[in-house]
């Protein structure tokens, strides 16, 4: 069934505390004392999640699990400068109203802290058989079927955050730490070149009617989470998630196939398990709006061609990403390799998928 992104919601708690990235752990004492009065501080544990390149973020706990775990999110340095914050504890508090993701407990002053999805962290192998990345469909199609209750407030947002980032890496780019001029210009384009194939894509896509949904932005492998035990697969992190364009959520989906810390163009998924996948999606997407799940081939090849064609902007946003983030992130990562390859992926791929047809 459809459903409302503008259903009436509680106000969120805000505590009045600054968690220090670098020793979080009496922050943290301090937000748990009004989360969870109950557990003794001298009983608390931490456990470091280590798979985010954005953020800090930590697992509290008092009995291991399966006893109840509080995660706690300390945003990255500068992250707010391309992160909408509020969006982001508005789609937390959406989502879970419609049992598609964790329940958001509280915001602090450089972070939050919500509840922990019980499962294991997709990995790739795993996502590469069929009974997993149909639930991965399934999942996806179920996000997008969530509607805003005013239709026009719908606007997809990707060439304005692509715009933002261009302006952020043209500001960051022309007042270089002098501890990194030795650094090659060559390793990524040059912002002139970066720049002019943003204006070529924007044209090229604006062919391209794909429809504006609810869209996570950022469906990399370890921000999916599967629960065995009850068979279904969850979403996590939702820095990213807004109205966009629907090709571009699925064609990023599978551009992290090949995977983030050592990427490997070669697990792209192929054309063969990108059918089914959409196949699956499709009639999925139908059934939630309350539509008969029947697809016709031209449906099936028109959502194709859309998502190898919205695969190409995926590139340009997280590499212009990536530059940010070799400039700002005190996280341990080769972000400046990360963007010289995703920019170098998109040329490859760039002529092949504009010379694709819509039926």
């Amino acid at each position: 069934m459809e459903t409302s992104m503008n259903s009436p919601r509680k106000p969120l708690l805000h505590l009045d505390v600054a968690v220090n990235e670098n020793d979080p752990s009496s922050g943290i004492l301090v937000l748990l004392g009004k989360l969870r009065p109950q557990w003794k501080p001298e009983d608390i544990k931490f456990k470091l999640f280590t798979e985010g390149l954005t953020n800090q973020l930590l697992g509290c706990y008092v009995d291991p699990p399966p006893g109840e775990v509080v995660l706690v999110r300390i945003y990255g340095k500068k992250t707010e400068l391309y992160v909408n914050r509020e969006r982001e504890m508005e789609t937390f508090q959406v989502l879970y109203a419609h049992n598609c993701g964790p329940q958001l407990y509280c915001s602090f002053q450089n972070g939050i802290c919500y509840e922990f999805i019980r499962g294991d962290v997709m990995d790739e192998q795993l996502l590469r058989q069929p009974c997993i990345y149909r639930l991965v469909a399934r999942e996806m199609a179920r996000i997008h079927a969530i509607r805003p209750e005013k239709e026009p407030s719908a606007r997809p947002v990707l060439w304005k955050k692509v715009s933002e980032l261009l302006c952020l890496v043209q500001a960051v780019q022309s007042e270089v730490p002098a501890c990194r001029q030795s650094r090659p210009a060559s390793e990524v384009p040059h912002f002139d070149v970066l720049a002019r194939e943003v204006e070529v894509l924007k044209k090229h896509l604006s062919a391209v009617k794909s429809q504006t949904v609810l869209c996570h932005n950022d469906l990399l492998i370890k921000n999916i989470v599967y629960n065995e035990a009850e068979g279904y697969v969850r979403f996590i992190d939702y820095e990213y998630a807004d109205f966009n364009y629907q090709a571009y959520d699925i064609g990023n989906h599978f551009n992290e196939f090949a995977g983030v810390n050592d990427v490997d163009y070669s697990l792209y998924p192929s054309q063969e398990l990108q059918r089914d996948w959409l196949t699956t999606y499709l009639r999925s997407y139908k059934q939630c709006l309350g539509l008969e799940p029947i697809i016709s081939d031209k449906e099936l090849q028109e959502l194709y061609v859309q998502v190898c064609k919205f695969s190409l902007v995926s590139h340009f946003t997280w590499g212009l990403w990536a530059l940010l983030q070799d400039h700002y992130s005190t996280i341990d990562f080769d972000f400046l390799g990360y963007a010289k390859t995703r920019f170098n992926y998109y040329f490859k791929k760039k002529g092949d998928y504009f010379a694709m047809k819509l039926p």
